[in-house]
C-alpha cells in the first residue's frame, strides 16, 4: 500500500451506538464487507480492499459521526502546529499498536479531525470508486480564523472556485462561499484539490456546531438516496447536481451523516 502525500485524507471512520446495526447498513448500502478491526472495532473492505471503520461508541456522549483522518510524517510536529494556529488538541498521539499513530484536533471554530502518522496501516486501499472515500469538506461559521488555520497546519495553497474557473463537490452554480485546498507544492485548483471550506448560514439553527463532512463515490446517487431510506436512514438534501456530479446529503439508520458524489458521464 503507498504512502500518502502529506497532508492528504488517508482515512475515515464512524462512531455509533450499535456496531452491528452499522454493519447491516453499510453493508447493504455500499456492499461492504467486515472484518474484526482493534477491540470494539470492524475494518470495511469494498472488493477486498480497505476503505473505512466503524466502532461502537464507548461513551453514549460521544457524537455518532464520521470523522476524517489527515496524513503526516511527523504527528508530534502537527500537534505542535495545530496549536500554534488557534486550534485544540483533543486527543494527544496515541500509538495504535503497529498500524500507526493517531491524534485528535479541533480547529478555531470547534471542527473536529484526526491525524494519521502512518505505521502499517498507510489509509484507505481504495478511493475515487464507487464504494469508497471520494471527498472531505469542513463547515464553519468562522471562515476568517479557519481558513488560515488549514495552511498553517497541513500546508494547504488555498482557491476560491470561482478563481479557479470551475466548481469543486460542495458548490452549485449560485456562488456558495467555498474554498479548496490543494497540497503544498501543487498548483491550486480543482485538478489537486483534496478538500474544501463550506460556510454553515444563516440558514441553519445558530447550535449547529461546526462538522467534517465526508463522501462516498457511487455510481448512482438517486438510488442510493432510496437505499438509505429503505434501510431506515434519512434524505438530509435531495439529490441534485454539481459541477463534478450528482450528490446528497444522508444520515444512516442511527443519525451519522454523510455524502454521496456519482461523477459525471464521461
Amino acid at each position: 500500500m503507498a504512502a500518502f502525500a502529506q497532508s492528504a485524507p488517508c482515512w475515515v471512520d464512524v462512531q455509533l451506538p450499535d456496531l452491528e446495526a452499522g454493519k447491516r447498513f453499510y453493508g447493504a448500502l455500499f456492499g461492504w464487507t467486515f472484518r474484526a478491526g482493534d477491540g470494539s472495532s470492524a475494518d470495511a473492505l469494498s472488493d477486498g480492499a480497505l476503505v473505512a471503520a466503524l466502532a461502537a461508541k464507548k461513551d453514549g456522549r460521544m457524537p455518532t459521526a464520521w470523522g476524517v483522518y489527515f496524513a503526516t510524517d511527523d504527528i508530534t510536529a502537527s500537534v505542535a502546529r495545530v496549536r500554534e494556529a488557534g486550534g485544540q488538541v483533543i486527543t494527544e498521539p496515541v500509538r495504535a499498536g503497529r498500524s500507526g499513530v493517531l491524534a485528535q484536533a479541533a480547529d478555531p471554530g470547534g471542527a473536529v479531525f484526526g491525524l494519521w502518522q502512518a505505521g502499517e496501516r498507510k489509509g484507505f486501499q481504495k478511493q475515487n470508486e464507487p464504494g469508497s472515500f471520494c471527498w472531505t469538506e469542513v463547515y464553519t461559521r468562522q471562515k476568517e480564523r479557519v481558513d488560515p488555520f488549514y495552511e498553517r497546519v497541513f500546508g494547504f495553497r488555498s482557491v476560491d472556485p470561482d478563481a479557479a474557473g470551475a466548481g469543486a463537490p460542495g458548490t452549485d452554480e449560485a456562488g456558495v462561499d467555498f474554498r479548496m485546498w490543494s497540497p503544498a507544492g501543487t498548483e491550486p485548483g480543482p485538478d489537486t484539490a483534496v478538500g474544501g471550506r463550506g460556510v454553515i448560514t444563516d440558514a441553519f439553527p445558530a447550535v449547529m456546531p461546526s462538522y467534517f463532512l465526508t463522501y462516498f463515490a457511487v455510481a448512482d446517487c438517486d438510488a442510493s438516496a432510496a437505499t438509505v431510506v429503505r434501510l431506515g436512514g434519512r434524505v438530509s438534501a435531495p439529490p441534485f447536481d454539481i459541477p463534478y456530479g450528482r450528490m446528497a446529503v444522508l444520515q444512516d439508520d442511527q443519525g451519522a451523516v454523510f455524502a454521496v458524489l456519482q461523477p459525471p458521464v464521461s
